[in-house]
């Protein structure tokens, strides 16, 4: 039986990032992952990741995205890879809708540059923007994107880089305690570890089972509309943003990669998934919900779909993420329910997961994130 410092158990945005920053410390570790990396079947993919400081979800997040700024730069600088693009970003709904009052606490809270539109005033700056008069707006000029395929292949590769193996097509069955450490079971063998540092998105709760119902996955669909004129659409003239309205909230993007406006709505249709099963089809249901709020809020990209495809949230009852150690055994680490914000922090959370698994702590501000909250108590880590 092979040992390792760490194992990290779940190679998307959290485990690739996790993966190399434990290599950088000069761990021995290993990186497991039941698919290829990157892959399409988890919640690390399609082609761009909103990134925003104005953080209406809790004031809180912004030191972390500072950091995660600074990360992701030199994740750039080190790979050589784009993988950020400033856009900025309009944090709109009505007066005092989560969305807008949220983002304007935080760039008060946190002395973040902004601005405050109205809705007339949003469109007429940004003329693929149908927003009503009633709406308002935050507009933060650090938002952009991330490409999180090649987020994911960044950190994997560095981490190889630095000395960390990595095996994908090996799924992990289970751990138990074993001797001086843990004994990490897969569909291909075992191995023994010091540390394991579970990063496995929407299988979470099935390798976990107190943590099931703490984190649901769910189906969503993100489609990309061919614009009648692109050049309203393009990077540099169209912000990332969020809207919310009274049929939901909704986030898009500039064209990238491929030809079209792309456009989600948080939650899409509420449907809770089976992760070995999820339907990946594309159904006329999922084209309506994204199509009503094109045609009423982003006219001039009512035209055919593109592309679509589907991915997972891992959703938590407060919809705030756990980064904790294991609620009963010693030596495991956890990253789970990123409820469909998480992956512009996963720079940052790589970092933290290695400080947790390596120190058994982190400077970094984690308290929003404990799993306390949910009455479950840490085992807390070996020293």
């Amino acid at each position: 039986m092979e040992s390792f410092d760490v194992i990290v158990a779940g190679l998307g945005g959290m485990g690739s990032a996790a993966l190399m920053h434990l290599a950088d410390r000069g761990r021995r570790v290993l990186g497991l992952e039941q698919h290829s990396v990157p892959n399409t079947f988890g919640s690390s993919h399609g082609e761009t990741r909103i990134i925003r400081l104005a953080y209406y979800e809790h004031s809180n997040y912004v030191p972390l995205l500072r950091r995660a700024f600074e990360l992701w730069r030199e994740l750039e600088a080190r790979s050589g890879q784009d993988l950020l693009r400033v856009t900025g970003g309009l944090d709109a709904g009505a007066q005092h809708s989560r969305v807008f009052a949220g983002s304007l606490r935080s760039c008060l809270d946190h002395g973040l540059p902004h601005e405050v539109l109205t809705g007339t005033e949003v469109n007429r700056r940004f003329p693929a923007y149908r927003l009503p008069e009633s709406h308002r707006a935050v507009l933060q000029p650090d938002a952009g994107y991330l490409v999180p395929e090649a987020c994911v292949d960044a950190h994997a590769r560095l981490a190889v880089a630095g000395g960390a193996r990595l095996q994908s097509g090996e799924r992990v069955a289970g751990w138990e305690a074993g001797g001086a450490g843990l004994i990490i079971h897969t569909d291909r063998g075992e191995y023994s570890a010091e540390r394991l540092v579970l990063c496995a998105g929407p299988w979470t709760g099935s390798l976990e089972p107190a943590l099931a119902d703490l984190t649901i996955p769910e189906r969503q669909v993100v489609a990309w509309f061919r614009p009648w004129h692109p050049e309203l659409f393009a990077p540099g003239v169209f912000p990332i943003f969020v809207n919310e309205v009274p049929e939901g909230t909704f986030y898009g993007f500039p064209i990238h990669s491929i030809p079209g406006f792309k456009l989600g709505r948080f939650h899409h249709l509420g449907e809770r998934a089976d992760p070995d099963a999820v339907d990946r089809r594309i159904h006329p249901a999922d084209e309506r919900v994204l199509r009503e709020h094109v045609r009423s809020h982003f006219p001039d990209a009512d035209g055919e779909i593109v592309e679509a495809t589907t991915c997972m949230f891992t959703n938590t009852p407060d919809e705030h993420f756990i980064i904790d150690h294991h609620p009963y055994t010693k030596g495991v680490v956890i990253a789970a329910g990123f409820s469909g914000h998480g992956f512009k922090f996963c720079s940052v959370v790589g970092e933290i997961l290695a400080d947790l698994a390596t120190e058994g702590s982190t400077r970094h501000d984690t308290g929003l994130f404990k799993i306390d909250r949910f009455h479950l108590t840490t085992a807390g880590a070996e020293s």
